[in-house]
């Protein structure tokens, strides 16, 4: 479904990420885990389009997205959900959820959309009608991962879904991850807690200064000696 090849990215004379290859298959869960630094943002922004690489390739299902303007890309289904989450907190829950389908105009898939949104976080249906700056922190997650859905995602990408939020709620998050999996929406996830990123993916890279040097099955890495050494540690990762 994407397929990176040797991507090479910069911030003005930084080089972020270099020579980059990885791969998502259509229906999995991938998850990109590495120290702070280590170009996993970087490595979503390039494929959304919010930066465009200075070398390499970006194919998504075989067709070139590289340098591509970032509503184009969200137009081919490649949908990112931001560190940070990003809500706008002046408007609704609803409005919100609209603002996700603000390129689309087909008002029957617009519905069945929310629909699902609703039946995946129900919590979003009990404050439709509040503005989201009033909304917890975990609540804030949600919506604005149901905002990325209403763009009609095919490829969902998750910066940091986890960050910020109390245990119980990283727990939810991530049973909601596998249920918007489940619903046929291929994921390729960053996650400060790789522990429990690799528990849900299907496959994972390790990346460290901008390189990717390490790659297998979640089950693989997460079993690897220095993975565990360097990364899962106390039961977290860095960021």
């Amino acid at each position: 479904m994407l397929a990176l090849e040797r991507v090479n990215t910069y911030y003005g004379s930084i080089h972020a990420i270099r020579d980059v290859t990885l791969e998502v298959r259509v229906g999995e869960i991938v998850a990109l885990v590495g120290a702070n630094g280590a170009g996993k943002s970087t490595t979503l922004m390039t494929v959304s389009g919010v930066l465009s690489p200075r070398s390499g390739s970006v194919r998504f299902e075989g067709e070139e997205i590289a340098g591509l303007a970032a509503h184009e890309v969200v137009r081919r289904g490649i949908v990112q959900s931001p560190e940070g989450r990003r809500v706008f907190a002046n408007l609704t829950v609803m409005e919100n959820l609209e603002m996700g389908a603000y390129s689309r105009r087909d008002r029957l898939g617009i519905r069945k959309d929310l629909e699902m949104c609703l039946a995946l976080f129900p919590v979003l249906g009990e404050r439709r009608r509040l503005r989201a700056g009033a909304l917890s922190g975990g609540e804030q997650q949600q919506l604005a991962i149901a905002r990325s859905l209403m763009a009609r995602a095919r490829l969902l990408l998750l910066d940091e879904p986890s960050l910020g939020l109390a245990p119980i709620l990283v727990d939810l998050i991530f049973e909601k991850i596998v249920e918007i999996n489940r619903e046929g929406i291929t994921v390729l996830l960053v996650e400060q807690n790789a522990r429990q990123a690799l528990a849900i993916a299907n496959r994972a890279y390790v990346l460290e200064s901008g390189r990717v040097t390490a790659t297998g099955s979640g089950r693989e890495l997460a079993e690897d000696e220095r993975i565990v050494e360097y990364y899962l540690g106390g039961g977290r990762s860095g960021a």
